[in-house]
């Protein structure tokens, strides 16, 4: 895993600093889902995504650095050989064990948000990774506030989360600014029922019951 400083995680903390509505390694699973999904936007569209989801707006810099990394991470994702080296915008091993459990565990949860955000369609066999990436996110700290499993074990996790958007990633992607959340339903399109009935797979591996 590489340093914070070659990740871009110092970046990212810096440009973040006073926007706290979730975790960059939350911000940074969301928009990776993305853009598994979409085509790169603006900063115009991230900013009227962040506004859709409710979320406050970042500032000049902080949006400018999320447009620049999404458009890496969609480039890197479509080219076969870049792809193997994606890797989630985690702290390194110079931090402790459980900010970096917590961190994945962040991740996860963004990029299963993102998957819903994106109306992404998935097959049986990528359900089941979104429902073991849902455990993930699921994971809770003990009495000590600290997660339990050790260095091995978080090793083994963050490989099997960083492969995830490699093999879901799609060939046809969308106008981010295309979607639902941001373009909204026209009339008479779908009734809230119908909606409802729509919504993709992945929120049956978040436990959401129609």
């Amino acid at each position: 895993m590489m340093s914070d400083y070659l990740s871009g995680f110092d970046d990212w903390v810096e440009a973040f600093t006073d926007w706290t509505d979730v975790s960059i390694s939350e911000l940074h699973g969301l928009m990776t889902a993305l853009m598994i999904a979409c085509q790169p936007t603006d900063v115009e569209g991230w900013a009227l995504l962040l506004d859709e989801l409710s979320f406050a707006r970042p500032s000049d810099k902080a949006l400018q650095i999320l447009t620049e990394y999404a458009q890496d991470v969609s480039f890197a994702l479509k080219d076969k050989d870049d792809a193997y080296a994606y890797e989630p915008l985690l702290p390194d091993d110079e931090h402790e064990l459980s900010e970096r459990f917590l961190a994945l565990k962040d991740w996860a949860g963004g990029f299963i948000t993102g998957l819903g955000v994106a109306e992404i369609t998935l097959s049986d066999d990528e359900r089941e990774q979104i429902a073991d990436l849902a455990k993930i996110a699921s994971i809770r700290p003990n009495e000590n506030e600290e997660f339990d499993g050790d260095e091995e074990e978080y090793l083994y996790l963050f490989e099997f989360v960083r492969m995830i958007p490699v093999g879901l990633f799609r060939k046809n992607r969308k106008n981010i600014k295309e979607l639902s959340i941001i373009k909204g339903l026209a009339m008479g399109r779908l009734t809230a029922q119908e909606s409802q009935k729509s919504l993709p797979p992945v929120f049956d591996a978040m436990g959401v019951r129609q």
